[in-house]
């Protein structure tokens, strides 16, 4: 599979290294060129100084040929605008989006972009944590 990733902080950069190792073609696109030591040293991806909302940069990363998109910078209102493009602009068939306010993640899940809310995930699982001793 051909994914570009948007954010290449603590979760982006786990998901590249992970997906390349899996055999994936991975490019990773931040705005910091800083962010790419996070990636494992074996990462044979492609790593982008740019803005995964601009179409430029998302051209320049591959978008066109990509078979998903994920988006995992650190902002949801630029999370989900750039999922947009890449799913209602550019095709993409798989758009992924972390969406922190879980209202906002259900909207936006709506309109056929993949998300999921860390702040939901986490909830449940400090609640599950709490409870696992019983």
């Amino acid at each position: 599979m051909n994914v570009v990733i948007m954010g290449c902080g603590r979760v982006g950069a786990a998901v590249a290294g992970r997906l390349g190792a899996e055999g994936h073609r991975v490019t990773i696109l931040d705005t910091d060129a800083y962010a790419f030591h996070r990636l494992p040293s074996n990462f044979g991806g492609r790593g982008l100084v740019g803005s995964g909302t601009d179409n430029t940069m998302l051209e320049a990363a591959g978008i066109r040929e990509a078979d998903a998109f994920i988006a995992l910078a650190t902002g949801d209102n630029r999370n989900i605008l750039a999922a947009q493009k890449a799913k209602h602009v550019y095709g993409v068939a798989i758009a992924v989006s972390r969406v922190k306010d879980p209202l906002r993640s259900e909207l936006f899940g709506r309109l056929g972009i993949r998300t999921f809310s860390p702040t939901r995930i986490g909830a449940d699982l400090a609640h599950d944590v709490l409870f696992s001793g019983e």
